[in-house]
């Protein structure tokens, strides 16, 4: 049986029952260029025509386009709530919280400025012993005509806090069709497409200017104290550089082709390493898998949906 501190650490059904409050944010156009460029738009080529339409239009900034991923910034937004400091019956050591999966849902493209308000709720809870899984869902809609933009769903693993039900039952409770983020297989058979491009090594300092100020990827003492050599990059950045590639190299840079995005992270990646993300096409999916060239070792994979196969690349 779990002992009597482990199960004092979660209540499930006050942690599930809990209200989040709504959050009214803006974003400008400034917000979306510093987020394209955090997630290496741009990074090879100043004038390269598949990217410079994320920092700069010729008619105007408010013209330029939005990445996807920029949404995975919404739920930051939400002050507390995304850190789950502020939930009744959820006590966990913030050291020991992993970021373990963002599944993110896109109803519209994204305006180039916008207010927005965000709905949160606890989407899953799960006891897995050792740890406990939690996720949270937020859903962004455009504030002034109500409209939905997107859905962010984070699954945060809190190790140590595992172990407030019966091993014999593990409790574990989710909100929505099982089905709707699938597990995901990488293919074993040569991938319809390759794409490498090497980290820059301030990559993490700029990507931090959107909003994720984490000590972990800037100081050197936090990021040795936390087990690495030196500071890492965010995992959202990386899932930022993979969908990107995809987009690119796919979607020949149709950033509002996506539907759906999941990335589940395996690994960390430091700064200046390279980034290979190889592309399998399954119809209107695309299964991916990102490695670290230097240390041959996967770090993401996920899945990539689209609306419009019109659009697609024909590659040779």
């Amino acid at each position: 049986m779990a002992s009597s501190s482990s199960a004092a650490r979660i209540d499930p059904e006050i942690v599930i029952s809990h209200k989040f409050p709504e959050v009214t944010f803006s974003y400008s156009e400034r917000d979306a260029a510093i987020y394209a460029l955090g997630v290496g738009a741009c990074g090879r080529d100043a004038v390269d025509e598949k990217e410079l339409k994320y920092v700069f239009h010729q008619d105007g900034q408010q013209f330029i386009e939005v990445l996807p991923t920029f949404a995975a910034l919404f739920q930051f937004k939400n002050n507390k709530s995304f850190i789950l400091t502020d939930i009744p019956g959820l006590d966990f050591d913030p050291k020991l919280l992993l970021h373990g999966q963002q599944y993110i849902e896109i109803y519209k493209p994204f305006p180039s400025s916008c207010s927005v308000k965000n709905k949160v709720t606890v989407a899953g809870l799960h006891d897995k012993g050792k740890a406990a899984i939690i996720e949270i869902e937020t859903t962004s809609y455009i504030e002034e005509s109500g409209e939905a933009l997107c859905t962010n769903r984070s699954a945060l693993y809190l190790r140590g806090s595992g172990g407030f039900s019966k091993p014999s039952k593990p409790y574990s409770y989710t909100n929505y069709p099982a089905d709707q983020v699938s597990s995901v297989s990488v293919p074993k058979h040569k991938p319809s497409v390759k794409y490498e491009e090497q980290i820059p090594q301030s990559q993490a300092l700029l990507y931090r200017l959107s909003g994720d100020y984490n000590p972990l990827h800037s100081d050197p003492m936090v990021a040795k104290i936390a087990g690495f050599d030196r500071p890492i990059l965010h995992g959202l950045c990386s899932l930022g550089f993979a969908i990107r590639a995809i987009i690119r190299s796919i979607c020949n840079g149709d950033s509002t082709a996506v539907r759906s995005i999941f990335g589940r992270f395996l690994l960390h990646v430091y700064p200046g390493e390279s980034l290979i993300t190889e592309m399998w096409i399954e119809g209107p999916k695309v299964i991916y898998q990102t490695k670290v060239k230097e240390r041959n070792k996967a770090v993401l994979s996920g899945e990539y949906y689209w609306l419009r196969l019109v659009r697609l690349y024909v590659w040779k």
